[in-house]
């Protein structure tokens, strides 16, 4: 019984490790962490790179996250480079493929105005508060 025992737990103890061993064995994208050989076309991807949201953390670009998302995504537009894409040709496909939101740089579109229009808003209206304010103290003096 004693030695059934230990073969249990350790069945137990394998049963419960296999996914981890499983996601350490999985590979990552090609390029998630090699560079390309020309320099040039791997500065245009690291530029790009960082303009790109992570969609798992979102507080970082892709450049700066160890998401295995951000990996596969940083492997693509690699990829998309060395095939000779240019960065905005890239970019659109992201956002195509994950939204607006994946790019640090919205582009101006009828979904995304109000973003660029709300904040200009909001300082003409404090602007004419503050001049309101200002010019009608100056007349009662």
């Amino acid at each position: 019984m004693r030695g059934h025992g230990k073969r249990l737990i350790a069945l137990v103890a394998l049963t419960l490790a296999a996914p981890v061993f499983a996601q350490e064995e999985q590979s990552t994208a090609p390029y998630a962490y090699r560079q390309l050989s020309d320099p040039a076309k791997e500065a245009r991807a690291q530029d790009l790179m960082v303009t790109l949201r992570c969609l798992q953390c979102q507080g970082q670009s892709i450049a700066d996250s160890d998401a295995p998302i951000a990996g596969s995504m940083r492997s693509l537009v690699r990829e998309r480079i060395a095939a000779g894409e240019t960065p905005e040709q890239i970019r659109a496909w992201l956002i195509e493929r994950y939204g607006d939101y994946v790019s640090y740089a919205p582009q101006l579109t009828t979904l995304t105005w109000p973003l660029f229009a709300v904040p200009a808003v909001l300082l003409l209206i404090a602007g004419l508060l503050l001049r309101r304010r200002f010019s009608g103290k100056g007349q009662e003096q």
